[in-house]
């Protein structure tokens, strides 16, 4: 008899398991779905996105909820009732203009809400408005999970503020803030609350829809860098940006006085991040994830460098879109029951599954592909404006501004001016005694004594505006001399835009003035830094000249603007 049969061969094998200390796992304990059978923790496979989807959610939602936080504490003082430019007269001249048309015409020209609400208490109209978006982007940013219908009133209500904004929502991000978040809407279930909403599967074409964001709003950066400034060509403009940047913060001061080779690192830095990182787009997974952790990184450099608002953190948002379950599942904690332990479970069952189409995914996977003509079809005219050696930034092409062109810094001033709004009590504003005194706003140097302001991803719209006004005239900016009627009336929603008041708790001053001066940083070490000056400043000259509230009235009527009333 054969000593290799089954009978002979049994204790044999068993010995040398015993001798191995290997042991066959008992069948009644199947690896638990989170771990592997030698029982350390399983990872997430890649190619999923039901965690890239909540991140997504998460930081969208944060960059909204700053977005309608600034609208409530700042519209009223803006475009409300008594605004700088309110929005009551922006909206009439634009149905005068209009007249003609039907009202679906006139809404599809400026799609907002606001054409279908009550304007005699527009302050209560904006803050309802404003309210809205903070409680659903609360409700997004703390769950992370959200419906379309969530997202698709957050993208509505804050397009009705952008559109009725005026020159105060013009900047670039609003518009890239409106594409972002409809995109957004997309992302997410109909109806279905729920963080992993199990036959929801996050769309290839939408996340391919943030990547291509995210290659524009680079790339286009960049090309417009290198067709304006030569600076950005000769690597100079660096010397300039940080103590010419609209709004600079206290690291800024330090970075301006380094090196030159450090500003030309600095310089060849953002033009590899912005020309060919891009790129590393279409390269692969690994390279995917390697454009992702770049832009973040960059952009994260950026918020360190300068209160740019909340764009930084907004472009953070399509870079998400990069990273896959597998990349993200650190950010997550483990254990049964957590969500990276429902993904894994998720990722097993669809391996090898092939589930049966249902009505709802049909429909989805339809609106998905929808979505991607669209996205394709608007953005013919970006890619030629691209392409285009006359390329233009930060300009929308249609009136929904899903997909629009963006840059940024394409040139650079290479000295700061800012506009000091002065008032006096004196009756005589020629007076050689007469006595002016500084206004201060929020956050834009003002008194050289006072440290540079850290606030980003928070927005004072006010003072971003007087930087442009600075290298423009009054008569571009009409708002400035409305904000000189406030202050000659002391009207508080007025002043509670500005940080100082030097009348505050006295009249009104008789005469405001606007006077010109140019501004640069005080050298660290000396005599001006000695003294506590962040900023030296010398007079230009005058912006414009001294008014009186009377002065102011005719031109007040002319605009349809209320008139001031003095305390």
């Amino acid at each position: 008899m054969r000593p290799d049969g089954p009978t002979m061969a049994a204790p044999e094998e068993s010995l040398r398991r015993r001798k191995t200390g290997y042991s066959d796992p008992e069948p009644e304990s199947p690896p638990a779905p989170g771990r592997d059978p030698a029982g350390s923790p399983a990872h997430l496979h890649a190619g999923t996105f039901w965690l890239t989807r909540i991140v997504l959610l998460k930081a969208l939602a944060f960059v909204y909820f700053v977005a309608f936080l600034v609208a409530f504490h700042q519209n009223k003082q803006l475009i409300g009732d008594r605004g700088l430019l309110p929005c009551r007269v922006f909206l009439k001249n634009f149905q005068q203009y209009f007249q003609d048309k039907t009202s679906w015409e006139v809404f599809s020209y400026m799609p907002t809400i606001l054409w279908l609400m009550d304007w005699s208490d527009m302050n209560s109209t904006l803050d309802l408005l404003a309210l809205l978006g903070l409680g659903i982007s609360s409700f997004v940013l703390i769950t992370g999970c959200a419906n379309v219908l969530l997202m698709a009133a957050l993208w509505g209500l804050y397009m009705s503020l952008v559109n009725v904004g005026h020159v105060w929502y013009s900047f670039g991000w609003e518009s890239q803030l409106l594409e972002t978040g409809f995109l957004g809407i997309f992302l997410c279930p109909l109806w279905t609350l729920s963080r992993l909403p199990q036959h929801t599967p996050t769309s290839r074409i939408v996340l391919w829809g943030f990547r291509w964001l995210i290659f524009r709003i680079m790339l286009g950066a960049g090309l417009i860098k290198i067709r304006g400034d030569r600076c950005w060509r000769d690597l100079t403009c660096m010397d300039f940006h940080y103590e010419t940047q609209p709004v600079p913060n206290p690291v800024a001061y330090y970075l301006h006085h380094s090196p030159w080779w450090f500003h030309r690192f600095e310089t060849l830095s953002n033009h590899f991040i912005e020309l060919l990182v891009p790129f590393f787009l279409f390269l692969g997974r690994r390279a995917c994830i390697i454009h992702g952790v770049l832009q973040i990184l960059f952009q994260a450099i950026l918020i360190v460098s300068g209160n740019l608002s909340f764009l930084n953190w907004l472009t953070m948002v399509p870079s998400l879109a990069c990273f896959d379950d597998a990349a993200l599942g650190f950010l997550f904690p483990s254990g049964p029951g957590s969500l990276k332990d429902r993904v894994l479970q998720m990722q097993s069952e669809i391996q090898g599954a092939r589930p049966k189409p249902r009505f709802g995914s049909v429909v989805r996977r339809a609106a998905n592909v929808s979505l991607g003509v669209l996205l394709a079809w608007l953005s013919v005219p970006v890619v030629l404006n691209l392409l285009s050696s006359r390329q233009v930034m930060n300009t929308h092409f249609n009136s929904l501004h899903i997909v629009n062109t963006y840059g940024a810094f394409g040139s650079i001033t290479k000295e700061r001016t800012e506009v000091i709004l002065q008032g006096t009590a004196s009756p005589n504003a020629s007076a050689p005694d007469a006595v002016w005194e500084d206004y201060e706003f929020k956050c834009k140097p003002g008194n050289p004594s006072r440290r540079p302001c850290l606030i980003s991803p928070y927005h004072y719209r006010l003072d971003w505006l007087m930087w442009f006004a600075a290298f423009q005239t009054y008569e571009h900016n009409d708002w400035i001399l409305h904000l000189a009627g406030k202050l000659l009336a002391s009207d508080a929603e007025a002043l509670s835009l500005l940080a100082y008041n030097p009348f505050a708790g006295r009249p009104p001053p008789r005469w405001v003035r606007g006077e010109h001066y140019r501004y640069k940083f005080s050298r660290p070490g000396g005599r001006h830094a000695a003294e506590g000056k962040w900023w030296v400043r010398k007079r230009i000259g005058a912006y414009f000249p001294p008014l009186s509230l009377e002065e102011l009235r005719p031109y007040f009527r002319d605009r349809g603007w209320p008139l001031p009333k003095p305390l």
